[in-house]
């Protein structure tokens, strides 16, 4: 299955993401909340924005393999997905705005595209 490729690597991507936040943690001697640290927070939310897109998002993404559609549409919206998400990782470690908006339109995007997909494949 194309999806457990993406999965992997979006597991790989939050594994690296939780450690960072724990990094900080120990480095901050803040175990609960951010403590008023930019930088803690800002690690903070990129994990959790992750995990608050990403399962959802490859749940789709399994969906759209599952019902049979071109392998090039699954490739395609995965690594919309994966840099979408470097995107938006990037964008709150470095403070680059830009990055963040792109990486957010590409998860859209790519649960947008899933959605639709979805609908058409089932109703036509």
């Amino acid at each position: 299955m194309i999806v457990s490729i993406f999965a992997a690597v979006l597991a790989i991507m939050y594994i690296q993401l939780s450690f960072r936040v724990i990094k900080l943690r120990k480095k901050k001697k803040i175990s609960l909340g951010d403590g008023g640290d930019s930088t803690l927070n800002a690690a903070i939310r990129t994990h959790g924005n992750f995990i608050e897109y990403v399962p959802f998002s490859l749940i789709l993404l399994f969906l759209v393999e599952y019902q049979g559609l071109s392998s090039h549409y699954c490739y395609v919206l995965g690594l919309m997905l994966v840099v979408g998400r470097i995107c938006h990782s990037y964008a709150l470690a470095e403070n680059q705005l830009k990055f963040r908006v792109i990486g957010m339109a590409l998860t859209f995007l790519t649960m947008l595209l899933s959605a639709v997909l979805l609908l058409i494949t089932r109703v036509i």
